[in-house]
């Protein structure tokens, strides 16, 4: 079972193997939309996304991101505010050919906005089950409770 600290290294970790989430604004009726989290070591509880102008997260306010782990071992819910943060510098840090094919205009493309996820709480699921939990579960059994893995509500996701 990980500790608190292992979990948010884990998050880290595991996104930036895979960046690939689902967001949406907490109070709109519009579903969440998948996206490419941008991560900048520099920036602590903090998620970038390049987006098109009007995108539906564009307005800002309360928002939400789920995380799956590429290997179904790992899972977030991150809680927080979103809003568009142009800032040049930090487009410039975090840009690459992926995002480029997305914006033929580059960096200065007129429909570009840098969305800025800042991180209020998460509630992060590691699924760090022994063999004997593993072959339980592959056969039926029943797993006991230090089988199921770790979990934690966290203020912050630095480690």
């Amino acid at each position: 079972m990980a500790d608190i600290a292992e979990l948010k290294q884990h998050l880290w970790s595991k996104m930036a193997s895979s960046p690939f989430v689902m967001a949406g604004l907490v109070d709109s009726p519009r579903h969440h939309i998948p996206l490419t989290a941008q991560l900048d070591a520099d920036q602590v509880d903090t998620l970038f996304f390049f987006a098109a102008k009007d995108n539906r997260l564009a307005p800002g306010g309360r928002a939400m991101v789920h995380f799956v782990a590429k290997g179904h071992d790992y899972f977030a819910c991150l809680d927080g505010d979103i809003r568009i943060d142009n800032d040049f510098a930090q487009i410039d840090k975090l840009w690459n050919k992926h995002v480029e094919a997305w914006f033929p205009g580059g960096k200065d493309d007129p429909n570009l906005a840098l969305l800025r996820f800042d991180i209020d709480s998460a509630e992060l699921w590691e699924a760090d089950m022994s063999l004997g939990g593993l072959a339980r579960m592959l056969f039926g059994g029943k797993l006991k409770g230090s089988e199921e893995g770790s979990h934690a509500v966290v203020d912050s996701t630095a480690t």
